[in-house]
């Protein structure tokens, strides 16, 4: 994929993973544009010369707001990178997590098809664009105390297969990025062996940029994750991810 002259759309690009990912995009010379919920990180974003656009992807009407607004602004949009999402804690002894599994099904699954969906007839109607979906090391390789996070973006995994096949022929290519556990706010007081954020985006960079471009962007930290199954270390790794359960509340000791 050539980075250097690009339109790209960041769904989920306010913090963290996605807001590093769209100044890398800048940085390599396309046109980066930011969607997400928080007003002060859009404000910033949008000093630092990101097009801004708010939107929330529990929301169907407001995820079409946003579609209409990007591309009255950028017509040639080719890039969509969908990655909102959350991450909650549950405790399945106690029927109360529902809420938090509903939220975060709504969020980062059903979010995503929104957000795939908005803008699927304008990349076909192009005949050329990118989706780049965003799952997780944890859709493989399960972290306990997140089951509705893992179930989420194994969801999410299986949705970019068959949106993929789906759009073979159009001119549309989907590409899956799996990241492991990066350091962004708070994530290392849950995993202190979490891959440092710049080192992550630069290897991810340089895996987009490859030609073809991979399907699966797997930067080495995560192929523990994504090949536990085939290399026979799945139950060992999710016994060890098990002790992390001591973390939810009443569980200690």
């Amino acid at each position: 994929m050539d980075l250097s002259n690009r339109t790209v759309l960041v769904v989920g690009g306010t913090s963290g993973i996605g807001r590093e990912l769209a100044r890398r995009f800048a940085a390599a010379g396309s046109t980066v544009a930011v969607a997400g919920r928080s007003p002060q990180a859009l404000s910033e974003l949008a000093g630092e010369g990101f097009g801004a656009f708010a939107v929330d992807v529990t929301d169907g009407a407001r995820v079409a707001s946003m579609r209409d607004a990007v591309l009255a602004r950028y017509p040639g949009l080719d890039t969509v990178v969908t990655m909102s999402g959350v991450m909650l804690m549950e405790d399945l002894r106690d029927p109360a997590h529902f809420e938090a599994a509903r939220t975060t099904i709504d969020t980062n699954l059903v979010g995503t098809i929104r957000v795939v969906d908005a803008f699927t007839p304008h990349l076909v109607g192009r005949g050329a664009g990118t989706f780049i979906t965003v799952t997780s090391g944890i859709a493989f390789l399960p972290f306990p105390p997140m089951p509705a996070y893992a179930a989420s973006k194994a969801a999410v995994h299986a949705y970019s297969e068959a949106l993929r096949a789906q759009l073979d022929g159009t001119g549309v290519g989907v590409v899956e990025l799996i990241p492991p556990a990066v350091v962004t706010a708070g994530q290392e007081k849950i995993n202190p062996r979490a891959l440092p954020l710049d080192a992550f985006a630069t290897e991810v960079m340089d895996l987009l940029s490859q030609d073809p471009t991979p399907d699966e962007i797997l930067v080495k930290a995560v192929h523990m994750h994504r090949w536990a199954e085939r290399d026979g270390t799945y139950a060992d790794l999710v016994a060890q991810r098990s002790q992390a359960l001591s973390m939810l509340p009443g569980r200690a000791g």
